[in-house]
């Protein structure tokens, strides 16, 4: 009984952790409702202090600049699904105070929320020594994401066949395990039922934020209510596309690290040459 309370201990830590990013904005996100800094607007305060802490994250060592450049990607996707998403010809949801830092009709603090869920999947892998056991091939994780991306714009439309891609989801990772380290000793789960928990979080952490303006979904105009599980199966999705991109791109970078190792090894002696260690991570990919 020690042993699990230990292990539940320092798995409860290590996501504390891992959500350093995400949790750190989200406290920005509460405070600037109730507090006004050098009379900034509320979103310009928002996106500046985004900048600000992972400013610090990159400086202190937290994040690499590989995960960086990765964070940087999804803001960039997220930027862009928030332009076509709020555009006035579908208003989904709205950012209605003013700010410096826009784009069209899109704050720029907006991209950090899809950043935050990058950052966390990126801790994650480092805190807990996680792989993937039996994860499928490219040729169907890439086109599974690309798909399912698209199917954010193209719904409106053509027919929303996002539970035709949920289902595909758990076809394609049936097989698919992560393997994570609480502790001492490795622990595993579905990958699907990991992407479900993530998303579930996102969900909570959305209506935390929509219930402190930070943005408004029509239903709420008139007075806050809970978000709607749709978009619970939205953010589901997102995980999933999230989830591929951090995996492949950790896959590819640590199969270039390991054709550089070889590639060192072989130039070296014979008497000189030391078995490659295999990369944290990279099993089971």
């Amino acid at each position: 009984m020690r042993c699990f309370l230990r292990e539940f201990v320092l798995f409860g830590l290590k996501q504390v952790r891992a959500c350093l990013f995400a949790g750190t904005f989200l406290a920005l996100i509460l405070v600037s409702k109730h507090v006004s800094v050098f009379g900034l607007a509320r979103y310009d305060f928002l996106f500046l202090g985004a900048v600000a802490i992972q400013i610090a994250l990159v400086w202190t060592g937290v994040e690499s600049k590989h995960e960086l450049m990765t964070l940087c990607a999804f803001h960039a996707l997220g930027i862009s699904l928030e332009l076509f998403k709020t555009h006035p010809a579908r208003a989904l949801w709205t950012y209605p105070e003013g700010g410096f830092f826009k784009l069209g009709t899109v704050p720029l603090y907006s991209g950090f929320m899809y950043a935050a869920v990058a950052s966390y999947m990126c801790q994650n892998w480092k805190l807990l020594d996680q792989r993937l056991v039996r994860y499928p091939p490219y040729r169907y994780s890439v086109p599974l994401a690309a798909a399912i991306y698209l199917n954010f714009y193209t719904h409106h439309w053509l027919p929303d066949v996002r539970w035709l891609l949920i289902a595909l989801t758990f076809v394609v990772f049936r097989k698919t395990w992560v393997v994570f380290t609480p502790a001492d000793r490795p622990r595993q789960m579905p990958l699907v039922a990991a992407i479900g928990l993530v998303a579930f979080f996102v969900w909570v952490a959305e209506n935390v934020s929509t219930f402190f303006g930070a943005w408004v979904y029509p239903q709420q105009r008139h007075g806050w209510e809970l978000v709607s599980l749709r978009i619970f199966s939205s953010w589901f999705l997102m995980v999933i596309v999230s989830g591929i991109i951090v995996a492949d791109l950790k896959h590819v970078r640590d199969a270039a690290r390991r054709r550089l190792a070889e590639q060192g090894t072989a130039d070296q002696p014979d008497a000189m040459k030391e078995q490659p260690v295999p990369l944290a991570g990279a099993a089971g990919l």
